[in-house]
């Protein structure tokens, strides 16, 4: 099978963080504006790059001809094996072979030096280089017939996938054709979920709007985010299990990415209160009753938040100033991913302000 070689540039990176939440949001409004549940050309093209080699884009549009992929997929999986075993072959018999012929030189030597015995070992020693050269060329020639029907088998499917990527228009035309619309008095999906009543900003305090709409949009960019781990793990398994080519930026990459996750979606957690909370009275006050609360506790969330701000923004500082990088042979750059820790804590802080002026507003209301 052939090896993948590619490695994700840096710069491709950072554009795929920023550019994909956008066409994601794009194409869940455009479905979302067409509830009806038939198939669409998007998922059919989705289903044909990520899961084409099981046929799956064929068994989305309810087509029995992606059967015939199964079995070449097997056929990719078994000679697969084959290659990495004829890989394991080959270099143990090139080490035998290097290391039997490092005998025989040394035996060549002594039979110079007329040393005692020598002839006898260095016979004995071309008789093992024999053998050993013989299993090397064997092994040699059991891995060039195990590329071969690997190669077969990859041609075999890319031209049953590039052949599917043009009649692919033409398939998912036939299978709406086959699927009846929806009653039109069916309810849309809806686009998002708005907040609960009694997490809703104050209606009247200045500001404090604007923050929970900021709060909310990057939550909803950065949440697409999880969606880029499917497709890069995704790759890794294909091409660790398939090609043969295991990569070491998938991890880092993800890892790196659900780290500023983490610290960039902490506002809109708490916006949502979908966070996770040790509740055992708090549920039990009324409203007016949480708020107090959240006053009386709010010393310690602007202590928190604060330092974190202070303290993230000097460590982001340095890594800033050092154009820090990784230390893999990857080699990405860390100053942005260190620079969510601020921009993070900035944001936590300033949502921590509008649940302080609602809480307030609450407290007013009641006591008035």
């Amino acid at each position: 099978m052939p090896s993948l070689t590619f490695v994700l540039p840096h710069w491709l990176y950072w554009s795929i963080l920023a550019v994909f939440p956008v066409i994601a949001i794009y194409l869940v409004r455009r479905q979302a504006m067409r509830p009806d549940g038939r198939p669409n050309y998007f998922l059919a093209y989705l289903f044909l790059v990520t899961a084409g080699l099981a046929g799956m884009h064929r068994f989305y549009l309810k087509n029995v001809w992606g059967f015939v992929f199964i079995p070449v997929f097997f056929v990719i999986l078994w000679t697969n094996v084959h290659v990495r075993d004829a890989r394991e072959s080959v270099s143990h018999s090139r080490a035998d072979h290097e290391s039997i012929e490092r005998i025989v030189t040394k035996a060549k030597a002594d039979v110079a030096k007329n040393q005692k015995g020598a002839e006898e070992k260095l016979k004995k020693a071309e008789g093992e280089a024999e053998q050993a050269n013989t299993a090397y060329l064997a092994a040699q020639t059991e891995k060039a017939d195990a590329d071969l029907y690997a190669r077969i088998a990859a041609i075999v499917m890319g031209l049953m996938l590039l052949g599917d990527a043009f009649l692919l228009p033409g398939m998912v035309r036939r299978a709406r054709a086959r699927e009846p619309l929806p009653p039109p008095d069916l309810p849309a999906h809806p686009m998002e979920t708005a907040a609960p009543e009694h997490l809703m900003p104050a209606p009247n305090v200045s500001g404090i709007g604007f923050i929970d709409t900021l709060s909310r949009v990057i939550g909803e960019f950065i949440a697409y985010w999880a969606v880029l781990a499917v497709f890069a793990y995704y790759y890794e398994v294909i091409a660790r299990f398939v090609f043969n080519s295991p990569t070491n930026w998938v991890h880092e990459s993800m890892f790196l990415m659900f780290g500023m996750q983490y610290m960039l979606a902490g506002a809109y957690a708490y916006r949502d209160e979908t966070h996770v909370r040790v509740d055992i009275l708090y549920s039990r006050f009324s409203v007016r009753g949480r708020a107090i609360c959240d006053l009386i506790t709010s010393f310690f969330f602007f202590l928190f938040t604060g330092v974190m701000l202070w303290s993230g923004w000097r460590f982001a500082g340095d890594a800033v100033s050092l154009r820090e990088s990784s230390f893999t042979e990857w080699g990405i750059q860390y100053w942005p991913v260190k620079l969510t820790i601020p921009i993070g804590a900035a944001l936590l802080l300033l949502q921590g302000v509008s649940r302080l002026a609602r809480d307030i507003k609450i407290v007013l209301a009641k006591a008035s």
